[in-house]
């Protein structure tokens, strides 16, 4: 069950193991291309040797072995291409094979999911629910309806009444007559009085003053 459901452990486990095994024969194959390479160097030297030595024999021959060794070294580089390639399709193999697990793991899930949900109990349920609300809906209208006096009152009746104590207020207010604001009477500023001065009296107002002072004598 837990292979069916997780993977193939044991081919995860092979997987991992000619990972392992492709990764050891790079790193051997490199370590082999170093070699080589520090060969070929030497046998350059050997031949500049051997041609300061006007040994042009000796010369020749050292350059076709470096040669050989070039050979192998183009070689062991095709190798560790081959290699690099096996092990990105073989990673790439393993995250589909991993990403199939997944999805089927996912699915068995679902469908145990699906089994202990049956949509004949998710239809009860929800009936259940609903009458539950509509219950709880009756016991609350129930609640709030008038007890006593005030149920034998009759809301017609009252909305009736509403309406004619509202119409009277309305007449009452159309035959109020009229009226305008009466005008703000003017202050005058307070604070102590100062002394005006007089204004002068003109030469007609002088002798109208002394004539009636004659009368009064």
């Amino acid at each position: 069950m837990f292979s069916r459901i997780f993977g193939k452990p044991k081919q995860e486990t092979n997987a991992l193991a000619t990972l392992d095994k492709l990764n050891e024969t790079l790193e051997m194959l490199e370590k082999k291309e170093k070699v080589l390479i520090k060969k070929a160097a030497a046998e350059v030297e050997k031949a500049k040797e051997f041609t300061r030595a006007k040994n042009k024999r000796a010369a020749i021959q050292c350059l076709k072995r470096k040669r050989l060794y070039e050979q192998q070294v183009e070689q062991l580089g095709n190798f560790q291409l081959r290699i690099h390639d096996q092990m990105i399709m073989l990673e790439g193999a393993k995250a589909t094979t991993e990403t199939v697990d997944a999805l089927r793991t996912g699915a068995s899930a679902m469908k145990a999911m699906q089994k202990a949900t049956n949509i004949d109990d998710v239809d009860k349920t929800m009936d259940e629910i609903n009458e539950q609300t509509e219950n709880m809906k009756q016991i609350q209208e129930a609640l709030s309806a008038p007890i006593g006096a005030a149920a034998d009152f009759d809301e017609d009746e009252l909305e009736a009444e509403l309406e004619e104590l509202e119409g009277a207020e309305l007449e009452e207010q159309l035959l109020q007559p009229a009226t305008t604001a009466p005008a703000a009477p003017v202050h005058a500023p307070a604070g102590p009085q100062r002394n005006r001065p007089t204004p002068k009296r003109t030469a007609e107002e002088d002798e109208l003053a002394a004539l009636q002072a004659e009368m009064a004598l």
